[in-house]
């Protein structure tokens, strides 16, 4: 079993707790995921970050960012500046089941170091 938490996040990984092996988190929601789930979510959120990571260098000190992006079932969404910003997640209805969660800064970066950390020990 792997788990993680900080202020604002959390996440664990129990591969013997089949289907929703990993659950994760934040400061007043959780939700258990399957294996399919997770590593569609992981993808999502790490996509996004590198996407702002690669517009940070552009922008200015004061200048703020939204990156959207949708791959079925997740759709996620980044918003912030070069600094810091917030991760919001939605696991959309029309699959199996439906849920909502988000951090805040700090814990938005936590949360996705955290999941590149998982995701690299499943691989």
């Amino acid at each position: 079993m792997i788990q993680q938490e900080g202020p604002g996040w959390r996440l664990a990984h129990d591969p013997s707790r089949q289907p929703f092996c990993v659950l994760i988190g934040g400061s007043n929601w959780a939700i258990e995921l399957t294996e399919e789930e997770w590593r569609g979510l992981a993808s999502v959120v790490v996509e996004l970050e590198c996407q702002h990571q690669q517009l940070s260098d552009q922008m200015m000190a004061e200048e703020a960012i939204t990156i959207e992006l949708e791959r079925s079932p997740w759709w996620a969404l980044l918003e912030g500046d070069r600094q810091q910003w917030n991760l919001s997640v939605v696991l959309t209805p029309s699959h199996r089941r439906g849920a909502e969660g988000s951090w805040q800064a700090p814990a938005a970066v936590a949360i996705v170091a955290a999941m590149r950390t998982l995701m690299d020990s499943l691989e």
